[in-house]
């Protein structure tokens, strides 16, 4: 995904290049990203942090409690579904009402990343099936991810173990390249035009992979 750069970029922040090059230090400022989290706690995490170095603010909306998508991203750069706790075939209406938003960003061609939950219902958009792994499978922690030759183009610098916690997984879509592969799930990430969808949590942060109650009960 290309939101534009500016000194410090995806490879300082993340720990690996997404090609992205720096944005002349006149540039006129950037746009908001919109941003749409599961939970009341929950934080971008290090895709935030890569995006406000990029000069990104971030519109941080909660559908599940309330808040509203635009009709439109004329006034956004992009935008970037998270993940949580529910699934994508969840008869919650804020999750039709996020799987059916997702056209928006698919229609004006505008970046859009959907993370784990978010990568999901992209896929779900996309026409593909969302579903638990066969053998009742999961993967919870680290895992290896293979880059396909698509994903080396799109990124060289792919890490070989990446954070997971999920349950389900995704068909590839119809017409959607692949990035990444995985074992009990192949489909770890794909492109689809403008947007990407990534099984993984590329979002991830110490907090947020040891929570404080965690931290807690392992320092007791």
């Amino acid at each position: 995904m290309s939101f534009q750069a500016g000194k410090t970029n995806s490879k300082t922040v993340l720990g690996f290049s997404s090609g992205v090059s720096a944005a002349p230090s006149t540039a006129a400022p950037l746009l908001p990203v919109l941003v749409v989290l599961h939970q009341e706690t929950s934080t971008p995490g290090r895709v935030g942090n890569a995006l406000r170095a990029l000069g990104h603010t971030l519109d941080v909306r909660r559908p599940r409690f309330g808040d509203r998508l635009p009709g439109t991203l004329d006034n956004h750069a992009g935008a970037v579904i998270f993940g949580g706790p529910m699934s994508a075939n969840d008869p919650d209406e804020f999750i039709r009402r996020e799987i059916d938003w997702i056209a928006v960003p698919l229609r004006e061609q505008r970046p859009f990343l959907g993370i784990c939950l978010g990568a999901q219902m992209l896929a779900m958009q996309l026409g593909a099936k969302v579903a638990p792994h066969p053998e009742g499978r999961s993967e919870i922690g680290y895992y290896p991810i293979r880059p396909t030759l698509a994903g080396l183009e799109v990124c060289p610098n792919w890490p070989r173990d990446v954070y997971h916690w999920h349950r389900e997984g995704f068909e590839l879509p119809a017409g959607a390249e692949l990035l990444a592969e995985g074992g009990d799930f192949p489909i770890q990430a794909f492109r689809a035009g403008h947007a990407f969808g990534f099984q993984f949590h590329p979002d991830v942060t110490y907090a947020i992979r040891m929570p404080p109650s965690v931290m807690s009960e392992a320092a007791e």
